[in-house]
């Protein structure tokens, strides 16, 4: 394994060489912006896709303004679709993309479709291909990011891991050691960079809410929000949590069209930018969640973070973070929330997660041994 130490210190450049980088959904814009400014600080020509998996100003455009991260180069305008139909779109709209501009690599982040889709075109057509978050396992086979985790690591030349336990799993799946890097974590990159400008907003106070006094949520994944038989039983949960203090929770149109009166007494606000959220995150006395970056955010921040799911691909954040896995029964939520309240977990976050994952990653690709790097063939992989 190639495991990156400390912070890449020269500042070669590599002219000529060109990386498409794909960004599809929300999450992604946090992941790619620090590998992009860490490959275009080396002289590498990047080029930004967008394949507008997400698409609206609350799920996308506000995130590129906050972050600073300039217009996509390919806008490729996906939409929402079935699991199927999306990840057929994203490819034949992505392969003409590939075609034209012929790059050195393609370089995928994440676990959505988009993801998968990319990598499998870019694997396609001869290109050299990187996974950003690679070896990140929930052994769920019923989440369709598992299977896209799965899918793109396979096909991939370069596995950027943010963990040991990610590295740890590519390794029992026998993948060569030349493909493996331990980089840290690039939603840390992106965290740390803007947390000072987002506390610096107030909208705590500007909520009526006192700084470490409030609990905030996040729900999502289909499993919690789709059957008001699963979700309301939450919400009911998180309204008796509210008669103890203040619940936040930034809630989806489609999600706030399923709530009942089990939501008396939390406060729904409509969805929130990057730099909001976080500085949300960083005042909570709790978090709870079914969101994998928001347990890794609250594992940086030194945050409690309760997720609620019956497993996680990012088993770090309970063993070296703040975080804790305790599924969706609403009396086992409320007994880890006070839980929390009367023991809160002290605060520590894994080696590595400390801002400098962009630079790692970048160092990786210019690395004279990266042009060698051969094509991932069938037999190179055991399973």
């Amino acid at each position: 394994m190639y495991e990156v130490q400390g912070v890449p210190g020269h500042d070669a450049t590599v002219p000529g060489m060109r990386v498409i980088c794909v960004a599809g959904a929300r999450p992604n814009f946090m992941k790619v912006k620090p590998v992009l400014d860490a490959l275009e600080a080396r002289g590498v020509e990047t080029v930004l896709v967008h394949t507008e998996q997400h698409y609206d100003d609350a799920m996308s455009a506000i995130f590129f303004d906050e972050l600073g991260i300039r217009e996509p180069d390919r806008s490729l305008g996906v939409g929402s679709a079935s699991q199927a139909e999306q990840t057929a779109r994203v490819m034949t709209a992505f392969e003409p993309v590939v075609a034209e501009v012929a790059p050195d690599a393609v370089l995928v982040v994440g676990d959505v479709n988009s993801t998968m889709a990319c990598a499998l075109v870019a694997a396609k057509s001869g290109c050299l291909v990187g996974h950003v978050e690679a070896g990140l396992r929930s052994r769920d086979w019923s989440m369709p990011e598992e299977i896209n985790r799965v899918v793109t690591d396979r096909v991939s030349d370069f596995l950027f891991a943010t963990s040991p336990d990610a590295v740890e799993n590519l390794q029992a799946e026998g993948y060569r050691a030349d493909q493996i890097h331990l980089v840290g974590n690039v939603m840390v990159d992106t965290l740390l960079a803007n947390l000072p400008r987002a506390q610096a907003r107030g909208l705590p106070k500007s909520l009526d809410i006192e700084s470490g006094g409030y609990a905030l949520v996040t729900l999502h994944r289909p499993a919690n929000v789709d059957d008001p038989a699963t979700l309301n039983p939450i919400m009911a949960a998180l309204a008796e949590i509210a008669q103890r203090c203040p619940v936040v929770f930034p809630v989806h149109p489609r999600t706030r069209a399923q709530l009942t009166a089990a939501a008396l007494g939390v406060l729904l606000t409509e969805p929130l930018g990057y730099l909001d959220f976080i500085a949300l995150e960083a005042a909570a006395r709790v978090v709870l969640t079914d969101s994998g970056g928001v347990q890794e955010e609250t594992t940086v921040l030194g945050v409690p973070c309760l997720t609620l799911r019956d497993n996680t691909e990012r088993p770090i954040t309970v063993t070296e973070g703040t975080n804790r896995v305790v599924g969706r029964d609403p009396q086992a939520v409320l007994r880890a929330t006070w839980d929390v309240f009367e023991r809160p977990p002290p605060a520590r976050k894994p080696a590595l997660w400390d801002g400098h994952a962009g630079q790692r990653i970048a160092e990786v690709l210019t690395a004279p041994a990266a042009a060698a790097q051969s094509r991932l063939r069938p037999t190179d992989v055991t399973r």
